[in-house]
C-alpha cells in the first residue's frame, strides 16, 4: 500500500520539527494496511515534562501552519504523554519512564502481521 501524499508531507513536517526540538529516540511505525485510522505512528521522547510540552506545542503549531485542520491534542496539562492526532499521522511524545512503561513500539510491531518500523 502507498500512503497519501498528504500523509507523507505531514510525516516529513513532524519529523523535521522533532529533529529541530531535539526529540530523542524517534521511531516511525508504518501502519498502512494495518490500521484504518492512520498511515503512520511516530513515537518519541522528551527529556522532561517541559521538553515534552515544548515538542508537542511546536509540532502542533507546525501542523496548523501547513494548513492541517482539526488537530486533536491530549495530555498537554501534565506533559507525561502527549498525543497529537493529525489524521494520517499520530504522534506520541513521552517522558522516558512513561514510554518504557507503555511500550507502544512493542504493541504495534509484534505479532504475525505487525506494522513495519521505518
Amino acid at each position: 500500500m502507498t500512503a497519501q501524499p498528504d500523509a507523507d508531507k505531514t510525516l516529513k513536517t513532524i519529523l523535521s520539527r522533532l529533529d529541530d526540538m531535539k526529540a530523542e529516540e524517534t521511531v516511525t511505525i508504518d501502519l498502512r494496511g494495518k490500521s484504518a485510522y492512520s498511515d503512520y505512528m511516530i513515537i518519541t521522547s522528551g527529556r522532561a515534562n517541559r521538553h515534552v510540552g515544548a515538542i508537542a506545542e511546536n509540532v502542533a503549531k507546525a501542523l496548523k501552519e501547513t494548513g492541517i485542520k482539526n488537530i486533536h491534542v491530549e495530555g498537554l496539562p501534565n506533559c507525561d504523554w502527549v498525543l497529537i492526532d493529525s489524521g494520517d499521522v499520530i504522534l506520541h511524545v513521552f517522558r522516558p519512564e512513561v514510554r518504557e512503561f507503555y511500550n507502544l513500539e512493542r504493541l504495534w510491531t509484534q505479532g504475525p502481521s505487525g506494522a513495519k518500523v521505518i
